[in-house]
C-alpha cells in the first residue's frame, strides 16, 4: 500500500460550526497529525470554491486520502465523493467527519470542550482514512420492466409515464377495475371536471397502451431478488398464479376510506361521510343542494385523537369544495362547517375557502375538549367566537373522516422489506431528500400509500416515482455500492445466523464444495453490519468498515483518553 497523504478540510459552515468551535485551532491541530499532508479551513466546503480546493489538493499535492470535517454525510457525502472522483481519486478514499451535528450543534455553550471533541473526531477520521482502500461500484444488468402495485390515479400516472418512456410495465390491482378512490368522487377543484371522467381517461390510456399489461383481481404473493432483478409472483383470480421478473417496483396502493362507526350518530343516511356525500353529488349531478335546506359538516372525525393522531390533510379542502357545490346548486341552503383548524394548502385552496365564505358558507370553530354532539337532527356546538352554545337543525350531517393506511400495508411491507408506520402508511427513505424512494434500492412509492394526498399531488408523485425508476433502469445496468459484507467460506460454519439476522435478505446459505456456506447478494446488501456483528465464527468482513479501520479509530481516540 502506498504511503498515505491525507488532506483535511475543515468547514466553517457559515456560523453553524465556526460560531461555536475554534476552527483555526482545529486546522492547526490537524496539520500535526500523522500522514496529514495539508489542512485547510473553508467557509463552505460544499461550495464551488470549497470543492475546487479539494481538487487542487489532490492534483497538485498528490493527496491520496481526503477527510472533510463539516456537516452530515447523509446530505453531503455523495457530493464530496464525486469531487474526489472528478480529481481522479477513488471516491472510497474519502472520510467524512461530522463536527456540526456531533459537536457545534450539541455543545453550543461549551466552546472549549466542543473544540476538543472535534479534535478527537478529526484524529479518529484521519486514522481510519489512512487504512481506506479503493473500491469499485458493482455493475448489475437490469430487467427493463417495472411493476406498479395499485391502479389508482397515482399508479396509473406512473404506469403511463413509464410506458411513454419505452419501458414495459405491469400494473397489479387487487380490485376488479382500475381507478381507485376517484371512481366515487364528484368533481375536481379547480377545473370542475368530473372525477370519474378524469380517471377513466387515464384508465383507457393505460388499457390501450402496448407496453402496459394490467392484472386486475390480482394479489401480490411473493417478491424475491434485488434491485434490477426482482422475481414477482402474482395470484390473479381469473388467470391463476403468474411469475415474472421486473427491475423496479412502484408502490401505489393508495389508502382506504374510514367508516366512523359509533361517531356522531353515523347511520349512512341522515349522518354520512364526505365520501358518501361525493357519491350523492355525483349521482344527482350536484343537485343535492336543492333538496337539503340545512347541511352541517363536522371536521376531524376519527382523527387527531388517541387512535389516529395525524391530520389527513385533504379533509378540510374536500369539505370546502363540497360546501361550495351545494351552495352553487341552492344559494338558499344553509351550509355550516364545524372545524378545529382549517387547513387549505396553497393559494388555490385558500381561494376556494374565500369563495365558500363569499357564497355564504358559515364556519364555526369548536374546542376539541367540547366537541359537537348530534341528536335526532339537532347539532349542538359551543361557538368559541360567540362564547355560547348553538343548536342547529340539520337535514344532513356530513362527517369529514381521514384516509387510513391499507390493512394489507404491513404484509406488503414485510414482503418488500420496506418500513411502514403504525397508521399503515409507508415510510420514505428521507422526507426531504428522497421523498419517493424507499431505503431499499429499486423500490419507490407515490400517492396516498405514502400519506393522504390530493389528486394533483398523487399525479405528480406518480410521475416522480416513474422518473426515479426510469433513471435507475435507463442505462440497463445498476451500479451498486461496494460497501457490502464478504463471507470467508473457510471460516464460515454454515450456522445460518447471518441469514436470519439480515433485514434485507442479502445473505443466503448455499451448497458449495466445502459444504453449506453463507453468501452475500451484493445488490441487496446495505452494509449495515448486522451479519458481521452476529457471526460466531467471525467469518464476515464489512468492506469499507473493516475491523482494522474501526479499531484504528478506537486506538486514535484512546491516545488522549489514556
Amino acid at each position: 500500500m502506498e504511503e498515505a497523504r491525507v488532506g483535511v478540510f475543515v468547514c466553517d459552515c457559515g456560523s453553524n460550526i465556526a460560531g461555536f468551535l475554534d476552527v483555526p485551532a482545529l486546522v492547526e491541530y490537524a496539520r500535526e497529525l500523522p500522514h496529514v499532508a495539508m489542512a485547510l479551513e473553508n467557509m463552505y466546503t460544499c461550495s464551488d470554491a470549497g470543492r475546487a480546493e479539494i481538487i487542487k489538493g489532490i492534483t497538485e499535492l498528490s493527496l491520496n486520502r481526503v477527510v472533510v470535517a463539516s456537516c452530515t454525510p447523509r446530505t453531503h457525502e455523495p457530493l464530496f465523493r464525486s469531487t474526489c472522483e472528478e480529481a481522479g481519486l477513488n471516491p472510497y478514499l474519502f472520510e467524512f467527519v461530522n463536527i456540526r451535528d456531533q459537536c457545534s450543534w450539541v455543545h453550543m455553550e461549551e466552546r472549549e470542550l466542543g473544540t476538543q471533541k472535534a479534535k478527537d473526531l478529526i484524529r479518529m477520521g484521519v486514522a481510519r482514512a489512512v487504512l481506506l482502500e479503493p473500491k469499485e461500484r458493482l455493475g448489475i444488468e437490469v430487467v427493463r420492466t417495472v411493476l406498479v402495485i395499485g391502479g389508482g390515479v397515482a399508479g396509473l400516472s406512473a404506469a403511463l409515464t413509464l410506458g411513454q418512456l419505452g419501458f414495459e410495465v405491469k400494473v397489479v390491482e387487487r380490485e376488479p377495475q382500475l381507478g381507485g378512490l376517484l371512481l366515487d368522487m364528484h368533481r375536481l377543484y379547480p377545473t370542475g371536471v368530473s372525477a370519474r371522467a378524469f380517471v377513466q381517461e387515464k384508465v383507457k390510456a393505460v388499457l390501450n397502451h402496448p407496453r402496459i399489461e394490467v392484472l386486475t383481481d390480482g394479489e401480490l404473493r411473493e417478491v424475491k431478488g434485488f434491485v434490477g432483478n426482482f422475481e414477482v409472483t402474482v395470484d390473479q383470480q381469473q388467470g391463476g398464479e403468474l411469475t415474472f421478473s421486473v427491475g423496479a417496483i412502484i408502490v401505489a396502493t393508495g389508502a382506504k376510506k374510514l367508516k366512523p362507526a359509533g361517531l356522531f350518530g353515523y347511520d349512512g343516511k341522515a349522518v354520512i361521510t364526505q365520501d358518501e356525500l361525493e357519491g350523492l353529488l355525483e349521482e344527482r349531478d350536484g343537485m343535492l343542494g336543492t333538496q337539503a335546506r340545512s347541511v352541517v359538516m363536522i371536521q376531524c372525525v376519527g382523527t387527531r385523537g388517541e387512535i389516529r393522531s395525524y391530520c389527513s390533510r385533504i379533509c378540510c379542502m374536500t369539505a370546502v369544495k363540497n360546501a361550495t357545490h351545494i351552495k352553487e346548486a341552492n344559494p338558499q341552503a344553509q351550509v355550516i362547517v364545524l372545524y378545529r383548524d382549517m387547513l387549505t394548502l396553497g393559494a388555490i385552496y385558500e381561494n376556494l375557502y374565500r369563495e365558500a365564505r363569499g357564497r355564504g358558507v358559515t364556519f364555526i370553530q369548536y374546542d376539541p375538549q367540547r366537541p359537537p354532539t348530534v341528536d335526532d337532527g339537532q347539532v349542538i356546538v359551543y361557538d368559541e367566537l360567540l362564547g355560547q352554545t348553538l343548536s342547529i337543525s340539520a337535514d344532513l350531517v356530513v362527517l369529514s373522516t381521514p384516509l387510513a393506511g391499507q390493512d394489507s400495508s404491513a404484509d406488503l411491507a414485510q414482503m418488500l422489506k420496506v418500513p411502514v408506520d403504525k397508521d399503515g402508511f409507508f415510510l420514505e427513505a428521507h422526507v426531504k431528500l428522497r421523498p419517493l424512494d424507499f431505503a431499499t434500492d429499486g423500490i419507490f412509492l407515490c400517492g396516498c400509500a405514502r400519506w393522504p394526498s390530493d389528486v394533483g399531488e398523487s399525479v405528480s408523485q406518480g410521475h416522480g416515482a416513474a422518473g426515479r425508476a426510469a433513471i435507475l433502469l435507463g442505462s440497463g445496468v445498476v451500479l451498486v455500492e461496494p460497501v457490502v459484507s464478504v463471507v470467508d467460506e473457510e471460516r464460515c460454519i454454515g450456522c445460518g445466523l447471518c441469514e436470519t439476522a439480515c433485514p434485507y435478505n442479502a445473505i443466503v446459505l448455499q451448497d458449495v464444495e466445502m459444504g453449506r456456506r453463507a453468501s452475500t447478494v451484493a445488490a441487496s446488501c446495505k452494509g449495515c453490519g448486522v451479519c458481521g456483528a452476529g457471526c460466531p465464527a467471525m467469518a464476515i468482513t464489512m468492506q469499507h468498515f473493516t475491523n482494522e479501520q474501526l479499531c484504528a479509530q478506537i486506538d486514535a481516540f484512546a491516545e488522549i483518553a489514556a
